[in-house]
């Protein structure tokens, strides 16, 4: 095991002290690097997903060029249902494409929980590949879709605004739907074991149509299911729970004892921190949308955020848990540079020496 040279995530999350906030972007590694866009015309989406030395590539792209704080596995949360025996196809520049979706419980025996190691041993191998490659420059970060967000694409299978069918499904035909959240609930967990096992250091639960569901439609139908894999991983591996738009249920979220939490841009740091609680650590929450912004912007932007989420330049923040990120996934027309000064921003950004 190589000792980690930069463990700022990893201290965050645990709740301790740091010199600094620790700053990574969700899609990182990915659309806006020039050096990736040459190997997404050489290789197909899934080729790139599937050959660790191309992801393990990938995945590294962002750590050297940009000098983040860390390392996210270049995969896709769709491999779980298509470990799961569904075709998923993706669709350049359309997105994924899910030809013969979920409609019923008769087509859920269609469906099997899968040998995460024969299915996706893949993703393990890359993440071995990556680690080693890494050799301790900063934490490996794994994921997952959440399980409401996979039932979204199966059932309505394609990306959607709205993904009303999925909903329709899951208020029309609940016992199925509940099947369903549970075979991928479990899938899931055997999934992020795998991971954590391969060298992931955290994994982050990306729920990113969470914000679809009002509260009580967040619990039954989300929350639920991601309690039980962070309760699971709970003495495996540190976790974080992403769901996009769903800052209502903050304070269950928090409650289901992850690490940390990633909020959008559509919430105020204060009234996180206020239904979040003290010790959780919170992650984000820049508008992906500004880093189109002229570069004195983003870095006037960028310190804005940390004064709201850390309680302003010089205090010792440490204690507070905060990870500087996006509020979802860079978009494909960032320049590189304006992510270099998002990035620079946020370490030039000093809190008072740890005592």
């Amino acid at each position: 095991m190589n000792t980690l040279k930069n463990d700022l995530l990893l201290r965050t999350l645990r709740g301790e002290k740091t010199e600094r906030t620790p700053v990574w972007m969700m899609r990182q590694a990915g659309r806006y690097l020039p050096d990736y866009r040459i190997l997404r015309e050489k290789y197909s989406f899934f080729e790139r997903c599937q050959t660790p030395e191309l992801a393990t590539e990938i995945t590294i792209q962002p750590v050297e060029q940009i000098g983040v704080d860390a390392a996210i596995i270049f995969s896709d949360i769709l491999v779980v249902p298509q470990a799961m025996g569904m075709e998923v196809q993706m669709v350049e520049s359309k997105g994924p494409l899910l030809p013969d979706p979920i409609k019923g419980m008769a087509d859920l025996n269609r469906l099997a929980l899968p040998d995460v190691e024969e299915k996706l041993g893949y993703v393990f191998d890359a993440l071995r590949l990556t680690k080693k490659t890494l050799a301790g420059r900063v934490p490996l970060i794994g994921f997952a879709g959440a399980p409401w967000t996979l039932l979204c694409y199966m059932v309505q299978g394609k990306g959607s605004k709205t993904f009303d069918e999925a909903k329709a499904f899951c208020y029309t035909q609940p016992e199925a739907a509940h099947r369903l959240l549970q075979m991928i609930t479990d899938t899931t967990i055997a999934y992020l074991r795998g991971q954590a096992a391969a060298g992931a250091d955290v994994v982050q639960i990306f729920d990113s149509w969470g914000g679809l569901l009002g509260p009580e439609d967040f619990e039954q139908l989300s929350l639920k299911y991601i309690r039980q894999i962070v309760a699971a991983l709970k003495d495996e591996v540190l976790t974080i729970v992403f769901a996009k738009g769903a800052w209502h249920s903050l304070e269950g979220m928090a409650a289901t004892g992850a690490n940390g939490l990633g909020i959008d841009w559509c919430i105020r740091p204060q009234m996180a921190r206020k239904l979040a609680g003290p010790t959780v650590a919170l992650q984000g929450n820049f508008d992906p949308a500004k880093l189109l912004s002229p570069i004195p912007v983003i870095e006037r932007e960028v310190r804005a955020m940390l004064d709201d989420f850390t309680g302003g330049p010089g205090r010792n923040a440490g204690a507070h848990g905060y990870i500087a990120n996006l509020g979802h996934g860079i978009l494909p027309n960032v320049p590189v540079e304006h992510a270099l000064a998002f990035v620079e921003t946020v370490k030039n950004y000093q809190y008072e020496p740890a005592r």
